[in-house]
């Protein structure tokens, strides 16, 4: 919500420079103080490729530029991010009669995610769909964010009512979609493209996760999932291609141990200079 409209109902207006036309008095209080400069949605056709694990390293990457960064977790019934991070259920999270304060990582980034409010992290979450895309509206309306750089938005797979809602609903500036190296799964990415071509949302990139692997004894590079057709599929389809990442069991491993801001590769580098170029030509 941007600080430059007119406020008429917020009653803490005068005290606190609140400018929402949404806010009504105890009603998504802390969604009034929200200045998020760029959403971005990171997404997949397919589940499996990844998607998370790009979502957390582009946020990690981002902050280490020394931007202010937020993630917002809209997997709601597949939920990694808390994990990834090393957030436990209710760790840091912070409810108060307007909203929810989320908890922040070690590394600075602020995290949302259904599985902050679980009594366990291992708790299905056992909605239809209307609850479900409710519940990522109210994460965005509801949640106190403050200012960001970048709220990072890790999508469940397909294309069904979560991802329309985030892409209807938030003011998206721009997608990464990820994949990987086998045409199954390239072929249900490309609905995703598909889908956000037909919505008019802009595609800033694309990630070909797990392309190969490296062999630590030997360094021979093994293509586990096929030949990489990253580079292919994104002149193809028009899009640029951010980096390919290679399937790396020290990641995983970190991502289990929730220390993902501790992954110090050049593919971290790689994606954030690419993102970077990449956005601002969009803006240019």
């Amino acid at each position: 919500m941007g600080k430059n409209e007119q406020c008429k109902t917020c009653a803490m207006a005068g005290e606190t420079g609140c400018t929402s036309q949404e806010c009504g008095g105890e009603k998504s209080l802390l969604g009034c103080f929200n200045d998020i400069k760029n959403v971005i949605a990171v997404m997949s056709g397919k589940g499996g490729v990844g998607k998370s694990s790009v979502a957390g390293l582009l946020a990690v990457a981002l902050a280490q530029q020394g931007n202010k960064v937020g993630v917002l977790d809209a997997d709601i019934t597949g939920p990694s991010i808390p994990r990834a991070f090393g957030i436990k259920s209710g760790e840091g999270l912070k409810v108060t009669q307007f909203g929810l304060i989320p908890p922040e990582t070690k590394g600075g980034i602020k995290v949302m995610s259904i599985n902050l409010l679980l009594p366990r992290e291992d708790e299905p979450v056992i909605w239809r769909g209307p609850l479900i895309a409710g519940a990522v509206n109210q994460f965005w309306s509801e949640v106190d964010w403050r200012e960001l750089d970048y709220l990072v938005v890790d999508m469940p797979p397909g294309t069904g009512d979560v991802p329309l809602t985030v892409l209807q609903s938030l003011p998206v500036t721009g997608l990464v979609i990820v994949t990987s190296p086998q045409d199954l799964v390239l072929m249900v990415v490309k609905k995703t493209i598909n889908m956000a071509q037909k919505l008019k949302v802009p595609i800033l990139g694309l990630v070909e996760n797990m392309s190969y692997a490296v062999c630590p004894h030997c360094g021979e590079k093994l293509e586990l999932f096929g030949e990489p057709q990253g580079e292919k599929v994104a002149a193809e389809l028009g899009v640029p291609l951010l980096v390919q990442m290679t399937w790396d069991p020290e990641l995983n491993q970190l991502m289990d141990e929730g220390r993902i801001e501790q992954y110090d590769k050049h593919v971290l580098a790689d994606l954030a200079q690419n993102f970077q170029k990449q956005f601002a030509a969009r803006n240019n």
